[in-house]
């Protein structure tokens, strides 16, 4: 895996080793000298990862990284800060102002190049869902980047899986008062609960009495559900050679033993923060695609969804012999509401007539708002007269009882006209189905509307 990555020092020695190393290993290297024009070349080359001196004149380490971190553009950038200090408040420092890790000079080739690819596979990632956001946004749907970022700070709920018994009271006491933690001295028990509710993180003792720890984090990471659960493991410090095959297959960061709780908590902010941010982008993509195929108004499919599935569904009819019907559904004297009651009456008759159809039909159907008060409803796996039955049941349901609308009266008796059509034969077509239910919905509506007609292939 390749990445652009900006190396940022103010010693041209240092920056040099760094190139030739990260070039070596067919990386594309970006520097920059200070912290000014470090900021600089974040905004004008997008790098993957940037490579940052704390220690550096003017703007330090930690100042570049709370710029980077606090500009929603470059936000989802990951930071690793270069130090020669190895205390713990040091690292918390950076930790705090955003960094999602830190390597000590002289640097550790093994650890440079695994933590640049374990973090240019979170960024690839990340851009995906960010590149798929964005044409959301860029079409009136889902969230700007300054709200993703925004409130990612409460607490979270954290899984700790350690059954040496001697982590679980320290690891308590660092979180205490700002994150929910359960501990679980059974691995499989932690997978469970992993996949069966919600968490923010998973912390994992890789010294596990009587299981591999390795073992465990291969399961969490080849299950879906469990899959981008950020993961952070306790390991000893000599054990450099299981932490890099952790970090190689997916686990996101890493403390060593014994753990200092200021730094166990900044570590754990940043997974969290990190974890919360990328899954807001994976909802924001989710509510942009069902935007796209939904009628926000009734929440029912629209008419792009209905082509695409009941084209599959006549198809699978043709195929393999199953029975499958449509309803065409139409508001009678709807414009009369609109004219008399207003527009907004209107959608709120329409908002309660897909109240009432929901109640009337089951999982597998699809119902589909296709024009103004025009709905068609697929019934998979239904013949003629079934379908049959559901319309007039649903045109009772519908004419039973007035709408609770905003009008004088506070009610507004609604009827509807349907037709009913049957997919025939491996002869037949969709436009030709569709056809007829239109033909038997006009009837219906010529013969005094409030009725169910059914039209014959």
């Amino acid at each position: 895996m390749t990445a652009r990555v900006l190396v940022v020092d103010d010693i041209l020695a240092n920056v040099r080793l760094l190139e030739a190393k990260l070039t070596a290993e067919y990386f594309e290297v970006i520097t920059a000298m200070n912290g000014v024009d470090a900021l600089e070349s974040v905004q004008r080359t997008k790098p993957d990862i940037v490579l940052l001196d704390v220690m550096m004149p003017g703007m330090d380490g930690i100042e570049v990284c709370q710029r980077i971190k606090s500009n929603p553009a470059t936000h989802h950038i990951p930071v690793i800060m270069v130090t020669a200090l190895d205390q713990p408040e040091d690292r918390i420092r950076g930790l705090e102002a955003g960094a999602d890790d830190f390597l000590t000079k002289p640097v550790n080739d093994l650890a440079l190049f695994c933590r640049v690819k374990s973090l240019a596979r979170l960024k690839m990632l990340t851009d995906e869902l960010r590149a798929r956001s964005s044409t959301g946004n860029g079409v009136g749907l889902g969230q700007d980047d300054q709200r993703l970022i925004e409130d990612v700070d409460y607490p979270g709920k954290i899984l700790l899986v350690d059954n040496r018994g001697y982590l679980a009271d320290r690891i308590r006491a660092g979180l205490q008062g700002r994150h929910e933690l359960t501990c679980f001295e059974d691995p499989q028990s932690a997978v469970f609960e992993a996949v069966e509710s919600e968490c923010d993180l998973m912390i994992i003792n890789l010294d596990l009495q009587d299981f591999d720890g390795l073992r465990l984090c291969s399961q969490l990471r080849s299950l879906e559900r469990t899959r981008q659960i950020p993961i952070l493991i306790i390991v000893d410090p000599d054990d450099h050679q299981r932490m890099m095959r952790a970090l190689d297959m997916g686990v996101n960061d890493y403390l060593m033993r014994p753990v200092d709780r200021q730094e166990l908590l900044a570590r754990v902010n940043t997974q969290i923060r990190r974890w919360r941010y990328t899954e807001r982008l994976r909802n924001n993509v989710q509510q942009s695609l069902e935007l796209a195929v939904t009628d926000p108004l009734t929440g029912f499919y629209n008419r792009r969804y209905m082509n695409t599935q009941i084209t599959s569904l006549v198809d699978h009819a043709a195929n393999r012999g199953k029975r499958l019907s449509l309803l065409a559904l139409d508001v009678d004297h709807f414009k009369s509401v609109n004219d008399n009651h207003g527009h907004d009456v209107g959608d709120q008759v329409l908002q309660e007539l897909a109240v009432r159809i929901k109640e009337y039909v089951r999982n597998i159907d699809l119902p589909c708002r296709v024009g103004g008060e025009e709905f068609v409803i697929i019934l998979p796996e239904t013949d003629m007269e079934s379908a049959c039955i559901v319309a007039e049941r649903l045109r009772a349901a519908i004419g039973k009882k007035a709408f609770e609308v905003s009008t004088k009266s506070g009610k507004l008796p609604v009827t509807v006209s349907i037709g009913v059509a049957e997919f025939a034969d491996s002869s037949d077509s969709l436009e030709a189905m569709l056809k007829r239910a239109d033909d038997a919905l006009y009837k219906a509506k010529r013969e005094g509307r409030n009725r169910v007609i059914s039209h014959a292939a």
